[in-house]
Parts: C-alpha cells; sequence; structure tokens
C-alpha cells in the first residue's frame, strides 16, 4: 500500500484559554494509502479526535488554532485551504463519523432530511433520487423499515440504529476517506461487533481508506492494517498493527495491551497504567509519558526523544532505543 492519499506532517493543534496554552496536538506525523485502515489509538484526552477535526478545519476559532503542520491531500494543503473549499471537500471526499450520533445530528430535522439534504448539497441530483438513494444507504447497514425510519427524528432510534445511520450519512457522497472517531464506544458488544463488520466491508468491498480512532486496543487488532499510538498530543510509535500487537516498543504501547483482559487467566487483576494523562497546559519535562513509565531513565527526565525507526516501518519515540542507535552509531 504505497499509493499514499494523505499526509499528516508535523501537525500542531493549540486551545489558548485564560488558564493557558493547551497543547492538545503537538506534532503528529501519518500516512493513510488507498484502501488502507490506519487506527489512531491511545487514551481518552491523548489528542485523537482533535487530530481528526484539525484534518477537515472543523476546530474553533477561538479558542483552538491549527499553529503548524499541513495535511496534504491531492495536491492541496488543508491547513491552508479556504472555509469554502473545504465544505466541498467534507462530506464528499473526506467524510467523519463522530463518536455521539446523538449529537451530531440536528434534532429537529428528520433522519431521511439530514442524509437528503447532504447528497443534494454535493451531488447533482433531484430530490426523490437522493432520498431514493438515502433509503438504500440505511438498507445496507442493516435497518428494517427504512420508510419509516427516513422520517424519524434521531432520539426516535436506539443508540446502535443512530451510529449506522451517521455511518450511511457519512457514505451518502462516496467519500474517497473516513474518519470514524470511536464509533462503537457507545454501544453494546453486540452492536459493535455488527458495526465492526461493517467497517471490514467497507475496507474490503468499496476499498474505503479509512481512520479508525479508537482507545481500545483490541478493536486495532481486529480492523487495523496500520496504527499510530498517540500520547499527550505526540505520536509515539507507528508500525503494522500485528508488529504493535506482537512486537511492542514504547512502554505505553506495552502498558495499552497489558491492559486487555487474559481470559485464559481466571481470578487475576486487570493490569492498568499507573498514573494519569499529564496536564496538557502544563507538561512535564523530557518525555511526556517519564512520570508513569516503568523503565524510566536520567535522559527521560531531561530530554524529549525523536521518532526514529528501529526496524523496516516501525518507528518509535523512546530514549531506550533512542541511545541504543547513538550508542551504535558512536562504536562505528
Amino acid at each position: 500500500m504505497n499509493d499514499v492519499i494523505l499526509e499528516v506532517n508535523n501537525l500542531r493543534t493549540h486551545f489558548f484559554t485564560r488558564r493557558g496554552v493547551v497543547k492538545a496536538v503537538d506534532g503528529i506525523n501519518f500516512k493513510l494509502s488507498r484502501g488502507e485502515c490506519l487506527c489512531l489509538v491511545g487514551e481518552s484526552g491523548c489528542g485523537k479526535t482533535v487530530t481528526a477535526l484539525s484534518i477537515l478545519g472543523l476546530i474553533p476559532n477561538p479558542p483552538g488554532r491549527i499553529i503548524n503542520g499541513e495535511v496534504k491531500y491531492k495536491d492541496l494543503d488543508l491547513v491552508q485551504c479556504s472555509t469554502k473549499q473545504l465544505r466541498q471537500i467534507r462530506g464528499k471526499e473526506i467524510a467523519m463519523i463522530f463518536q455521539d450520533a446523538q449529537s451530531a445530528f440536528n434534532p429537529v430535522f428528520t433522519i431521511g432530511d439530514q442524509i437528503v439534504e447532504q447528497i443534494r448539497l454535493h451531488l447533482d441530483v433531484g430530490h426523490v433520487e437522493a432520498r431514493n438513494k438515502a433509503m438504500a444507504l440505511l438498507r445496507e447497514m442493516g435497518i428494517p423499515s427504512v420508510e419509516g425510519v427516513m422520517d424519524y427524528y434521531p432520539h426516535q432510534l436506539s443508540g446502535g440504529m443512530r451510529q449506522r445511520a451517521m455511518i450511511a450519512m457519512s457514505l451518502s457522497c462516496d467519500p474517497q476517506i473516513l474518519i470514524a472517531d470511536e464509533p462503537t464506544t457507545a454501544v453494546d458488544v453486540t452492536i459493535k461487533a455488527q458495526i465492526l463488520d461493517i467497517f471490514r466491508e467497507l475496507k474490503a468491498k468499496m476499498q474505503k481508506s479509512l481512520i479508525f480512532i479508537t482507545h481500545d486496543i483490541g478493536v486495532v487488532a481486529e480492523i487495523g492494517d496500520r496504527a499510530v499510538v498517540i500520547y499527550a498530543g505526540k505520536d509515539i510509535e507507528a508500525a503494522a498493527v500485528s508488529e504493535i500487537i506482537d512486537n511492542p516498543k514504547h512502554p505505553y504501547t506495552e502498558g495499552l495491551i497489558n491492559c486487555l483482559p487474559d481470559f485464559s487467566q481466571t481470578g487475576d487483576r486487570l493490569v492498568s497504567i499507573p498514573g494519569m494523562m499529564p496536564n496538557l497546559i502544563d507538561l512535564p519535562h523530557g518525555c511526556y509519558f517519564h512520570p508513569r513509565c516503568h523503565r524510566v531513565m536520567e535522559i527521560c527526565h531531561k530530554k524529549e526523544p525523536e521518532l526514529i525507526e528501529i526496524s523496516k516501518d516501525h518507528f518509535v519515540a523512546c530514549h531506550i532505543y533512542s541511545e541504543t542507535k547513538s550508542g551504535i552509531a558512536d562504536a562505528k
């Protein structure tokens, strides 16, 4: 998968508040290839959603602002695009499935009206054709009695049905890139499995390029091709999902994987990562993860680690490996 469709370079999005500058995204880098599912994974508050909103230019200003970086899509830098250009791209070429479908839908318009409006905004079709397309999409998402559902308001649908309707709306204009912001968070395990099946089908049959945002490393193992682990607004490890799961290098990634329940071990307590995500206004010196790291070294308190390639297409930002690499280089 070398055909890169989206490239994010040194993206920094900060929020300027009375209490100080919140460095929500502070140097994110990744590439998305055609037909690939790229997972952005990390704890709540690490900057995953802000990264997605920054790509589409949906950061509220004030207080938020993209202060640096570029988002390359085709021959455009989305960071430099005008509001009019972004409106033409949002929904049509890059669509987003928001985490809370209840809040994402307008409560005073029906599900059908909202999907039809998006179709007619971006495609040159009449109302009847747009309505028929909307109903066909809802059927593909496994929603029964779509004629009636078209006239429902968002609050009249269950959480799982709203999420399916949100996915249908995001697909209404056949976008090339689909960004899914934790679409399985607010649903039960049965609906979660069904939604993951929908994304597998989108990737396999429709060759959609997916950016899948999640805090669940188990979901990453099920659906992703590559993963970028994010901590305190920075990408700290990136590799193929199989490599991330089987051979994690950053202590934080190891912690996320160890948090998964092991059903072969009965009676054992679940493992957790000690501490909490740091205050993004007052970040620690050196490596942001060092206050929680069980492998902390003296240099971790003083110097921020650089993202280096430790093996083919496996990148990590950790002094354990940067110091080793430096030592090898010095020896040579």
